[in-house]
């Protein structure tokens, strides 16, 4: 009897151009905002029809790979893998996985804490320790100038730039993964619980004074220190957003 399941799927032709294009845009052969040559000349070098390349075209343009304009002459766009675009699909994933808030938040507070502990080490001493600053700068001026709904919105871009002064890739691509669904969770929640602009002032200063006290440990190599500053924060914040009711939310990937 025949056995189907050993049965080896060979790719077709389209499937075999788009991997070709797609890797050199990942290896960097092909840059952000290239042009792909016209259609007629990439028929003659690689030798196929027209109907396989435009699907080997409407492949790369499903992962956001390229961009064509109908119609045009010239060749498709190139754009390279974006952080966010993956990011937001690993939220779907999550979403229909039926994780929490209270998950999300609990895998955060393994990360940052583990990444602060590295940064003190050094002291700070990283090529990507002047964007952690800026963003700690950034924040002061929203705060001083009265932006609230802007600092806000980029106390994300703090714990962002936290992790990403660490140099580590993996982790920053997981932080930012977080954080996205975070700050969905985040600005649902002050809609359903309004502050006093008092209140919520009061609340930014607060966390403003603890950014600053965490980078000045940071910097002074305060190991212990600057990770129980760190934890204790998270977990302070983590009881306003993953408490009464919200830690058993499920996480809404598509809420902006």
């Amino acid at each position: 009897m025949e056995n189907h399941s050993a049965r080896i799927r060979v790719p077709k032709t389209s499937e075999l151009v788009a991997d070709q294009i797609r890797a050199q845009i990942v290896r960097g052969e092909l840059k952000e905002g290239d042009t792909l040559p016209p259609e007629g000349a990439l028929l003659v070098t690689l030798g196929v029809s027209r109907p396989t390349l435009r699907e080997a075209f409407r492949i790369l343009e499903a992962e956001n790979l390229i961009s064509v304009v109908r119609g045009s002459r010239s060749g498709a766009r190139v754009h390279q893998p974006s952080t966010d675009l993956v990011s937001r699909y690993a939220g779907y994933v999550l979403e229909s996985q039926g994780t929490t808030i209270a998950d999300l938040y609990a895998a955060r507070l393994a990360i940052e804490p583990t990444v602060v502990r590295w940064l003190a080490t050094v002291k700070g001493n990283t090529p990507w320790m002047p964007q952690l600053k800026e963003a700690l700068a950034d924040l002061d001026e929203m705060l001083k100038s009265g932006h609230y709904d802007e600092f806000i919105d980029n106390i994300s871009h703090f714990h962002q730039a936290l992790v990403e002064a660490s140099g580590n890739k993996t982790l920053s691509f997981l932080n930012r993964m977080l954080l996205n669904l975070g700050r969905n969770h985040q600005n649902d929640y002050q809609r359903r619980h309004p502050r006093s602009t008092e209140d919520r002032v009061k609340s930014f200063r607060a966390g403003f004074k603890s950014y600053d006290k965490l980078i000045k440990l940071i910097e002074a190599g305060d190991v212990e220190g600057a990770v129980a500053h760190w934890r204790l924060h998270l977990r302070n914040a983590n009881e306003t957003w993953a408490t009464r009711g919200e830690g058993e939310r499920i996480v809404d990937s598509l809420r902006s």
